[in-house]
């Protein structure tokens, strides 16, 4: 988007992306704030009783997007210098939740016991109903500034991560072993680090284009 015209300004080489100032949007992030709040508790508490470590690592993403769209909404309005430096935060902290999915993995490997397939099933199945309405909701704003596109990215790992959730489900269920959970769930960590790299990167670059321009 940030190659193609905005609001038909077309009058530059570096045109405008869009920064989330829309009052439409912003009702929008608190709706999707609400579904992803809400689902982070009922999928770390499903997570914890049925022993499925894919499931925490999705209820982890739940909080990582509430997190996300809450700091993408303080910050709409703001420099991007501030919106850059958010979007980092966020960056950063993605990448932090997949290394605590990879420890606790390779910790769940080793000393602990087979799933529930049918608690994944069913919370996998309310989590993607979900997610699928927050990425619809959100989809008209898919590309941005990195605070747009993070919000973006997470949605987006969301829908991704309770589809794999789902065939982690039936892998338990057929197999009856843990392996398809935990397999999952590495899935989702390398998910989380390639998000956390696309937004770095965008974020990084405003940010010293932005530090450019003042320090002139």
């Amino acid at each position: 988007m940030s190659k193609s015209c905005c609001g038909g300004a077309c009058g530059s080489s570096e045109l405008p992306t869009f920064d989330g100032m829309n009052p439409r949007y912003k009702r929008i992030l608190w709706t999707v704030i609400a579904i992803n709040g809400a689902m982070f508790l009922t999928e770390m508490v499903a997570g914890h009783m049925a022993g499925s470590q894919a499931l925490q690592a999705d209820a982890l993403d739940f909080l990582g997007d509430t997190v996300t769209y809450g700091l993408s909404l303080a910050v709409i309005g703001a420099s991007l210098k501030a919106r850059s430096t958010a979007a980092l935060f966020k960056g950063v902290s993605l990448a932090l939740m997949a290394m605590w999915v990879l420890g606790m993995t390779i910790y769940r490997t080793l000393i602990l016991g087979v799933p529930s397939a049918e608690v994944m099933g069913v919370i996998g199945l309310l989590a993607l109903a979900a997610n699928l309405g927050s990425v619809l909701l959100l989809l008209p704003y898919k590309d941005g500034d990195a605070n747009v596109r993070s919000v973006w990215l997470c949605s987006r790992n969301d829908a991704i991560g309770n589809v794999a959730v789902m065939i982690a489900a039936l892998g338990v269920w057929g197999t009856a072993t843990k392996w398809p959970d935990l397999a999952v769930a590495g899935f989702m960590a390398v998910m989380f680090l390639t998000s956390s790299t696309q937004i770095l990167r965008q974020a990084w670059a405003e940010y010293r284009s932005e530090k450019g321009k003042t320090a002139k």
